[in-house]
């Protein structure tokens, strides 16, 4: 049986936009789809809750467009559920299960 995937677009420079309605333990992070478009602020970074940031791409990442697989599930306790920030010249595709 196959289950369902959700998708969620990030706009450029959002800091800690919650994937999903509200975020949940157990929400799966499948996978980015990042467009970076001016390499020096083309910066992603992910959060599992409140944890630590998870850098994706450094500043300086050559335009383009990535497919990153994460397959991980939120674990956070504290205000749980992913969160992704993106820098002024990065755009963001999220797609997993997200609640």
């Amino acid at each position: 049986m196959v289950q369902h995937t959700d998708y969620e677009a990030v706009a450029a420079s959002q800091t800690d936009q919650i994937l999903g309605p509200v975020g949940h333990v157990g929400d799966v992070l499948e996978r980015l789809i990042i467009t970076v478009a001016t390499a020096a602020t083309g910066t992603v970074s992910i959060k599992d809750g409140n944890g630590a940031a998870i850098p994706i791409t450094a500043a300086n990442t050559a335009i383009g467009v990535y497919s990153v697989l994460i397959g991980a599930r939120c674990q956070a306790a504290t205000t749980p559920g992913w969160k992704v920030t993106t820098g002024a010249g990065a755009t963001v595709i999220a797609i997993g299960r997200f609640t």
